[in-house]
């Protein structure tokens, strides 16, 4: 017996696109419906086994109930451009996956699977639909389930419906659910039904009459409330346009033949080259689809032989790959395996230029690394900063990298190594495409040595020091446990928001807001609000700090103390969009400064012994940045003239001289500049600085009124970035935004927010990146004892000799104020002392 699996193609595809959050290439083209549907699709398949799929959709072309009923489906919302998108390629996929993909002009998909399931139950076999509209368990019998895709408490599911099931739930045969729909017709497709009968009379009335024909003939007799009768009267017409309306067609034009429905032959070079450009490399994967699967794409030169030898390396060029422990080099035709020992000596001499991935890693496992003059992970973070991984398959399939010939019998190393060569290739002429080579050479690649360095060297940690702050906050968290415990009358788990709610809003009867399923809301923005009209909930808020102060650091930092009595973090080149660096295991650039406890966390970062500190940051570098870009005068001489730039926009916004600037309308100035950056609006700026939505609105505008050529600079940015795609920094990074193109709002205004703070805030990124290149190098040349061995956003930390530290000093402040030539001069102050609290005194 054959099974087939009917699936309702659009009804699953809407499913997909609004269940999973918008997904783009990095050329904008969105892909989550696309990505939802074949993760759906193997499920089904995993779990029913079929012969065959057949997928069927609508077409937009009328159908026989439109000729019938004018107003049929009449006021549904089009489809949204993003999902419309996506159809034609979704088609193209299931082609090209070997599915078959039926539609049928004049008939809708639900009349094709209704006349798969005829023919199904006609030559004995058996039909699975997949679909989440109700329509179809009118098709169910013997011979046919129907996969009803629906939600239940907010999260989906599918249920499998036989006749027994639909039973169970409904109390209704699969003929009597038409006969439902004629009564209570259905809003979604404008089919009318009897005006004023809703689900609940309708089904009552079906379970007893079981079809409208005999509710009809007998309707004087039947046990019916007066007031129903009338409506049915009223509406008789209706009821049966209804069901004529609402019965799947089981004759649509389609193939008799179910062998036709069988799965077809799969496209597996095109299939792996169409995911490719949708950049699906998950699914690939999956479906066992590979990169040398990839047919080559068209490029102008010519395919190598390459043998497979061992030959001392001559030239100066080679292309060094690493798999699981295993290396292989590639120049000049010739590939060939070899060991560490081999490549430690490639990479120390400085008249081979090497290409690799990850360099960074690669510094910290050889130290001597000369003339590493491309890193391919690196280059795939600068081209695509948005990809979720850069693994060298991914970019193998991303890029369409090929495999060449080769001279005789080739182990798989050789061959990946092959590959990456190409790969190489493909990336580095995707960066000179892309205006971004001079970014790459000039400040990621030199940077990733700066970082490898860094984390060799690691970060002095007084152990000592933690574990007795972790004592002492213990003991204050004990003491505040107590005092919320007399308080509120009862011990209880603090950590508990059910239990925490039901003390808050229950037993000390403060105002709550909305109550969900899960309890009250205990956040920290609810608990800010009602802090002053009890005592234990500032209590509360202080235990939070506290005990995430002593879990995550005091406790957390000690458990990431090495041997040396180091904290070696990692930083992350190739995480952010905007280009910053990031730390991780543990985040060193996530240590609290707002709290006076969070401050003392500093105080356990140490130098080494007979050593020193020298902590420089930036003044205000974002701001500097956004006054060069947009070339605003008032706002360049406001920092050429050395004022305070808080300060001097509180006097012109708010018409004031200098000196009657108050510290209140600094901070809010200081709020409208840094805001402004981030595009806030009225409503956020009120609620920061505690102002009307009016005061705010009218300190924007003046803001705005006062640095003309920002609020120009702004607009103008956000319509190159609709028009191009993406948004630039000052040294040509990209950073891509199909957000700018979504029918939603929300998501049009968040990417107008990132077109105003990305050219901004990773010009920032890629000034303090130069900055710690220029640094690397001088105290590598001037005081090689020096180490450079923490960067914080606009934030650089050097470890040095006690004799040394001026000079340090000098150097740090030196390079960091002349790392780029803006029109605003970059200013940064540098200080040192015995640990990283001390050094910033």
């Amino acid at each position: 017996m054959m099974k087939l699996l009917a699936i309702d193609g659009n009804s699953l595809i809407n499913r997909a696109f609004y269940g999973i959050k918008m997904l783009t290439t990095k050329n904008g083209q969105y892909t989550n419906a696309i990505y939802g549907f074949i993760n759906i699709l193997h499920r089904l398949e995993e779990m029913e086994k079929p012969d065959g799929v057949v997928v069927a959709f609508d077409l937009k072309a009328p159908t026989f109930r439109h000729l019938k009923y004018e107003a049929y489906k009449a006021g549904r919302k089009g489809m949204p451009e993003e999902l419309r998108q996506q159809m034609p390629l979704l088609k193209e996929w299931l082609d090209l996956a070997g599915y078959v993909r039926l539609e049928c002009e004049g008939f809708e998909a639900d009349d094709i699977l209704g006349t798969i399931a005829r023919l199904c139950e006609e030559s004995d076999n058996e039909c699975v639909i997949s679909t989440g509209d109700r329509d179809s368990l009118q098709l169910i019998s013997d011979k046919t389930r129907v996969l009803l895709a629906t939600t239940k408490m907010g999260k989906p599911e599918i249920v499998n419906y036989t006749v027994d099931e639909l039973d169970l739930k409904y109390g209704l045969t699969p003929n009597e659910m038409i006969e439902l729909k004629a009564l209570m017709g259905d809003s979604s497709d404008n089919i009318p039904g009897v005006a004023g009968v809703g689900e609940k009379t309708a089904s009552d009335l079906i379970e007893r009459f079981h079809s409208i024909d005999y509710i009809y003939e007998n309707l004087d007799e039947l046990d019916i409330k007066e007031g129903i009768k009338n409506k049915l009267l009223a509406d008789k017409e209706n009821a049966f346009l209804s069901r004529e309306l609402g019965t799947i067609c089981k004759t649509a034009p389609i193939s008799a033949n179910l062998d036709s429905y069988k799965y077809k032959q799969q496209n597996t070079q095109s299939l792996a080259h169409f995911m490719t450009g949708l950049e699906l490399f998950k699914i690939m994967e999956k479906m066992g689809l590979h990169a040398d699967s990839t047919p080559m794409p068209e490029k102008n030169t010519t395919v190598k032989k390459l043998s497979v030898c061992a030959l001392p390396l001559v030239s100066d060029t080679a292309t060094l790959y690493c798999e699981n422990g295993e290396w292989a080099v590639i120049s000049d035709g010739n590939a060939f395996k070899c060991d560490e020992e081999y490549i430690a000596d490639i990479l120390k001499d400085s008249t081979i230029k090497k290409r690799v991935y990850d360099y960074k890693n690669l510094y910290k496992k050889f130290k001597n690394t000369e003339s590493v003059v491309f890193d391919a992970l690196l280059a795939a973070y600068i081209c695509n900063p948005s990809a979720s991984s850069y693994d060298t398959d991914r970019l193998f399939q991303e890029y369409g990298a090929t495999l060449p010939e080769f001279d005789g019998d080739a182990e798989q190393i050789i061959k990946n190594a092959a590959l990456f060569d190409d790969c190489c290739d493909l990336l580095q002429n995707e960066l000179d495409r892309s205006g971004q080579t001079e970014l790459f050479e000039t400040i990621e690649m030199p940077l990733a040595k700066v970082l490898g360095d860094m984390e060799l060297v690691g970060f002095s940690v007084d152990v000592d020091g933690l574990k007795a702050m972790s004592n002492e906050l213990a003991d204050r968290i004990d003491v505040i446990e107590k005092e919320i415990y007399g308080l509120v009358g009862y011990e209880f788990n603090l950590n508990s928001p059910k239990q925490l709610g039901v003390a808050l809003f229950e037993e000390l009867g403060l105002p709550a807001k909305k109550k969900t399923k899960s309890g009250y809301s205990t956040n920290a923005e609810v608990l800010e609000d009602l802090k002053h009209l009890h005592p234990a909930v500032s209590l509360l808020l202080e235990y939070r700090t506290l005990a995430k102060l002593k879990s995550t650091y005091t406790d957390g930092l000690q458990e990431c103390v090495q041997a040396d009595g180091k904290i070696h973090t990692t930083f992350n080149q190739t995480e952010t969009r905007t280009g910053r660096i990031s730390s991780l295991e543990p985040n060193l650039q996530n240590i609290p400064v707002r709290t006076n406890e969070g401050k003392r966390l500093r105080e356990f970062f140490v130098a080494g012994k007979n050593k020193v500190l020298v902590d420089a940051d930036y003044s205000q570098i974002e701001l500097r940045v956004l006054a060069s870009m947009s070339g605003d005068e008032n706002m360049i001489n406001a920092f050429t003239s050395g004022a305070d730039i808080h300060t001097a926009t509180a006097a012109q916004v708010f018409g004031l001289p200098i000196e009657m600037v108050t510290p209140v309308l600094r901070s809010r100035a200081k709020a409208v500049n840094f805001g402004i950056v981030y595009g806030i609006g009225a409503f956020s700026l009120a609620k920061d600085i505690g102002v009307t939505r009016k005061e705010a609105d009218d300190y924007i505008k003046s803001y705005l009124a006062t640095y003309p050529k920002v609020a120009a600079y702004m607009e103008n940015t956000i319509n190159d970035a609709k028009q191009n795609g993406y948004v630039t920094t000052l040294f040509g990074r990209k950073r891509y935004l199909p957000e700018l193109q979504n029918s939603n709002g929300m998501i049009r205004a968040f990417g107008e927010r990132v077109a105003r703070n990305a050219p901004i805030q990773g010009t920032a990124a890629d000034v303090i990146k130069l900055a710690m290149v220029k640094v690397f190098n001088r105290l590598e040349k001037e005081v090689p004892t020096a180490k450079l061995i923490l960067q914080v956003h606009d934030e650089l930390i050097v470890e040095c000799l006690k004799e040394d530290a001026q000079r340090v000093c000098d150097i740090l402040k030196y390079e960091m104020e002349n790392a780029a030539n803006m029109a605003v001069t970059l200013t940064a102050d540098a200080a040192y002392g015995e640990n990283w609290l001390r050094s910033k005194i």
